[in-house]
């Protein structure tokens, strides 16, 4: 018999996890033990959990009560945004695979999980909806859409702002992007749809690979993507690495026309580098759904402003995203199961 340990949370129940997991295809009898990581409470209140995994990982934070227990002679370990700490993952000696049913891995040490050589599989369950709002809030900043909104919400009606002599339609726009993943794959379909060229940046993307998924994409160096783009979009992983990545040195490359736009991770940009060139009109605009502190303090300097776009971190919240990914999760692992390979799967 297979065990199969899933934990569910307040955005994402256990019960689609048991279903999604015994839909998995293993070749025995499965058993699913469930378990709830704060799954009783609001939405809101979940919020702050989310803040604590983002900014602390997956280490002191409190785990599923009972799951220790279980854990040793568990195959499989299924979970949303509940963590996957090192206590957990040394307990779980017969781990096989631990799956995730989102893109980040904030919650998994996955170092910890490398040690054991346990994968960890993920799935982009917002791919779609985060590309979608992408370009939605290329076109807000470009074309000032929020900003008239509000213009006219509080009593003004203007036509004329800091942008005034960069408008124009996007086909006449190059559009450079950080990140080749799934989103960053979307966004060059639906880009090139509209007739707008597009560079990108990824070191881990092969030619091969993007010739397997029939995309066709002039790859280039990220010094070349910030100087010779009119919009630099950023689609890769928050690590160590890539933290403050997007600083002074590659900001001050962009044109005077050009505009920066976030729906990855607020720490890959250097905040105060940022805010100097919005300040200093050194670029036209940046539009950001990511923020270094989540909700934005009332005293934020972006607040003030007047060439930015910003929204409450809302680029994947869609009604059926997040609902729907224990089977997104399922569909992965069992293509992996197959195969015997994927994507998906972080060592």
């Amino acid at each position: 018999m297979i065990k199969i340990i899933v934990v569910g949370d307040a955005l994402v129940s256990s019960e689609n996890m048991e279903k999604a997991a015994y839909m998995l295809h293993l070749n025995d009898e499965i058993k699913v033990e469930k378990f709830e990581w704060f799954s009783e409470l609001s939405k809101d209140e979940f919020q702050k959990k989310i803040l604590l995994i983002e900014r602390s990982g997956s280490e002191n934070i409190p785990i599923p009560d009972g799951i220790l227990e279980l854990l040793p002679d568990a195959d499989y370990l299924l979970v949303h945004l509940a963590p996957v700490s090192q206590t957990m993952i040394r307990a779980g000696t017969n781990l096989k695979m631990i799956g995730v049913s989102r893109g980040g891995l904030e919650n998994i040490n996955i170092q910890e999980a490398a040690k054991h050589n346990i994968p960890v599989i993920h799935v982009i369950r917002n791919a779609v909806p985060v590309a979608e709002f992408t370009l939605g809030l290329i076109l807000a900043e470009t074309r000032n859409i929020a900003k008239s909104h509000y213009s006219i919400k509080t009593g003004g009606w203007e036509k004329e702002f800091s942008n005034a002599f960069y408008k124009t339609t996007l086909s006449n726009l190059k559009v450079g992007l950080v990140g080749l993943g799934n989103i960053g794959k979307l966004l060059v379909e639906y880009l090139q749809a509209l007739n707008i060229e597009v560079q990108a940046y990824d070191p881990f993307v092969s030619e091969e690979e993007l010739m397997r998924e029939n995309i066709t994409v002039k790859k280039v160096s990220l010094q070349e993507i910030f100087e010779n783009s009119d919009i630099v979009s950023l689609h890769t992983r928050l690590t160590e690495e890539t933290t403050g990545m997007i600083n002074k040195d590659l900001l001050f490359l962009m044109k005077k026309n050009a505009y920066l736009i976030n729906t990855a991770r607020a720490k890959l940009i250097n905040k105060a580098d940022l805010l100097e060139v919005l300040q200093n009109k050194k670029i036209a605009g940046a539009a950001l759904d990511v923020f270094w502190t989540e909700p934005i303090p009332v005293n934020d300097p972006f607040l003030k402003l007047d060439n930015v776009t910003l929204t409450a971190h809302i680029a994947g919240d869609t009604v059926d995203a997040i609902a729907r990914s224990p089977y997104l999760l399922k569909n992965v692992m069992n293509d992996y199961f197959a195969a015997g390979f994927s994507k998906m799967i972080i060592h």
